[in-house]
């Protein structure tokens, strides 16, 4: 198979979804890897690397489209790539399609197929592409609030652990997944006083068991997270539904019931954002402010931190570009459950219900293309 891997465009974005050694695994298995020029300059990895691994650099975007039967990226496509994006070509990356309804436009459109690496899902439910990007924005959420709260950057002045004889800060994380279990881990370890909401029982247990004595669990519900936000200084949002849009469980009328200076870190804002204030916002220009409350919603986290990003997509993403590239996108599917879930718009036909239901769009069932 000829895969290509473009530089990605997105505002401050340094990953690039291949390393020069997957490059290497899919080229020492007879596939071509066409890598755009300077593409992994911005993780710490330079085209000579690449060329050692046995791909070939392409001097353009448009060159690594127009060639390639399968492209793998990081983020979703923005609009100055929606034209080069081929009928029949497998766009693989992260597409969280159910909160952006013109690029699933432009993808059904494209007549591409779409598999997205946030719905590629295992037998217990967990999302395996999704989990090394949610494990780093998790714990940048805390780095990036404990920095917010700053006096300087409109925060409350807090520093978030504290010292002796001065309370630490208190730490709200919604949802307890892996985002939320590693926000906590990373406030807990900072020395915050946290607390981790979740509407699993079961969940909350094994978090109670596993994490350290400043770390408390509590069940979310509306009237707890009312009545919790108005004494926290940093609230962390890590809701997620696979495919679909994330609800809103902090609203624009609860603002008023926090303190000035309160730092707000919304990670589920590719999804549509956990906060109804939330909008996406870059890591130029990360924050702004709602009734004194500070909002940082960058919606690519992960991309300030490339080298270590770079290093964990890969290490998940690599297996399953290999089978794609080894059996084609339809026996792959056919054959591996998980990836079949990954499946999101097939030659102008949306197959995942969640972004079906996002937009009211006609849904087909993804046998039609496998069978």
């Amino acid at each position: 198979m000829i895969i290509g891997v473009p530089k990605e465009i997105k505002n401050n974005e340094n990953r690039v979804a291949l390393t020069p050694a997957g490059a290497q695994e899919l080229v020492k298995r007879g596939h071509e890897v066409y890598v755009q020029a300077t593409a992994g300059e911005g993780s710490g990895f330079i085209d000579e690397e690449y060329v050692s691994a046995g791909a070939k650099m392409l001097p353009s975007i448009e060159e690594t489209y127009a060639i390639a039967e399968m492209i793998m990226k990081v983020k979703e496509p923005i609009e100055p790539e929606y034209k080069l994006i081929k009928k029949d070509q497998l766009v693989f990356t992260y597409f969280h399609f159910a909160s952006y309804e013109p690029l699933t436009k432009a993808m059904i459109e494209s007549k591409s197929v779409c598999l997205a690496y946030e719905t590629v899902e295992k037998s217990d439910r967990s999302l395996p592409l999704l989990v090394p990007m949610s494990e780093v924005a998790g714990r940048m959420a805390i780095q990036e609030g404990a920095k917010y709260l700053e006096k300087p950057l409109k925060g409350r002045g807090i520093l978030l652990g504290g010292v002796p004889g001065v309370r630490p800060a208190k730490v709200l994380i919604l949802g307890g997944g892996v985002v939320g279990t590693n926000a906590a881990k990373m406030a807990a370890g900072m020395g915050a006083d946290v607390t981790i909401m979740d509407l699993s029982l079961p969940r909350l247990r094994y978090l109670d068991d596993i994490m350290p004595a400043n770390v408390n669990t509590f069940m979310s519900n509306e009237y707890n997270i009312r009545e919790l936000i108005a004494t926290h200084d940093l609230i962390v949002g890590a809701v997620l539904i696979p495919g679909a849009k994330a609800p809103n469980l902090i609203t624009r009328d609860m603002l008023k019931d926090m303190r000035p200076g309160t730092v707000l870190v919304d990670v589920a804002v590719d999804q549509g954002g956990c906060i109804e204030t939330c909008k996406p916002t870059t890591h130029e220009d990360p924050t702004y402010i709602i009734d004194d409350v500070v909002h940082y919603c960058v919606a690519n986290m992960p991309g300030a931190v490339p080298y270590t990003s770079t290093l964990a997509l890969t290490n998940a993403t690599l297996p399953y570009a290999i089978q794609l590239a080894n059996k084609g996108w339809e026996k792959a599917c056919s054959d591996n459950n998980e990836l079949k879930l990954g499946l999101n718009v097939i030659k102008g036909d949306v197959v995942y219900k969640a972004v079906a239901e996002a937009f009211d769009l006609p849904f087909v069932e993804v046998d039609k293309y496998l069978n």
